[in-house]
């Protein structure tokens, strides 16, 4: 499979020269996409270079998480809670070691990023409730983890991101940790795929209309995206005003050709009107995954972006 053509998408120029050394992405044969992205970021992790950051992969809360801690931290440090994105049903901490060795060493920080369950073999709210639990774990131990407790936030990108959302959601309802935002990156949050973006985009590099509707039926089962009932936590889209009031501040990034692209400028809004503090990034010519392209000038004010917003956050 290759990627669909820009065709009438005027993608920045950099980003568009980069598709053809791009991984295609395509979970209708959800083994060979699993093998690859596997592959793929074994090579990858191997040869990143970790001088300067403690990296521990640990089983706590029933979960696997990778935690990363400057080395040489003399003092407790701000967190933040980064869930891999994946379309539910791919990706491991592998897919965000690179990034979160960076945050790590630039904020600086604790990274703490868990393994959840993935779907269809284990649908919602398995994967959810995974991460809470890590997130949890994450709060109890905060001084073992060398973590101030105040001072912590959760991200995520694409279904990472629909996680982090409703992590946040049953940290308020529940009594979990208290998070100073929500970081969300090109969030999955509609399984309807009702808006202006999803109809529009059905041939989009890495994430388009079909790929999005595979994606929600693995994780809600088949026939259920789109009926009626689907929790909140399942789909944020359907959160009401009384569902988000109390919520923490958050950051929302899109980007402009991206069928994901309507539904996080409308969670936004719905924020906004709930009475939660929310800013919102639309980056011009971009593709769901854009940052990938690490030498584009636009990825790289997507990075330095993420590391103000989450520096300001959690600003001491």
């Amino acid at each position: 499979m290759t990627h669909p053509h820009p065709g009438p998408h005027p993608l920045d120029p950099e980003l568009a020269a980069a598709l053809a050394m791009m991984p295609p992405v395509d979970i209708s044969d959800l083994a060979a996409a699993r093998a690859a992205q596997k592959a793929e970021t074994f090579l990858r992790v191997t040869d990143t270079d970790t001088t300067g950051v403690t990296v521990m992969d640990v089983q706590q809360a029933g979960v696997s998480l990778r935690v990363y801690r400057p080395e040489g931290a003399t003092h407790p440090l701000p967190a933040v809670f980064r869930i891999h994105g994946g379309g539910f049903v791919l990706g491991s901490p592998d897919v965000d070691h690179e990034a979160n060795l960076r945050l790590c060493r630039e904020l600086p920080c604790v990274v703490v990023s868990p393994g959840y369950r993935l779907a269809p073999e284990h649908p919602y709210p398995t994967g959810l409730e995974d991460c809470y639990a890590a997130l949890c774990w994450t709060g109890e131990n905060a001084v073992g983890l060398g973590i101030r407790a105040d001072r912590l936030a959760v991200a995520g990108d694409s279904a990472g991101a629909c996680l982090a959302t409703a992590v946040a959601m049953l940290a308020r309802d529940r009594g979990g940790p208290e998070l100073r935002l929500q970081y969300l990156d090109s969030p999955a949050l509609d399984d309807r795929l009702s808006t202006l973006s999803a109809r529009r985009f059905t041939d989009t590099p890495v994430w388009n209309r079909r790929n999005a509707r595979l994606s929600w039926t693995a994780y809600l089962g088949e026939g259920v995206p789109g009926s009626a009932g689907v929790p909140v936590t399942a789909a944020p889209s359907r959160a009401g005003t009384t569902d988000l009031a109390g919520l923490p501040p958050a950051h929302v990034v899109v980007m402009a050709y991206d069928p994901l692209r309507d539904e996080g400028v409308d969670y936004a809004r719905a924020l906004l009107d709930a009475g939660v503090a929310a800013e919102l990034h639309l980056f011009p010519g971009t593709f769901h995954g854009a940052a990938m392209v690490r030498h584009a000038a636009v990825a790289q004010r997507m990075t330095a972006e993420e590391l103000t917003v989450l520096r300001r956050a959690l600003a001491w």
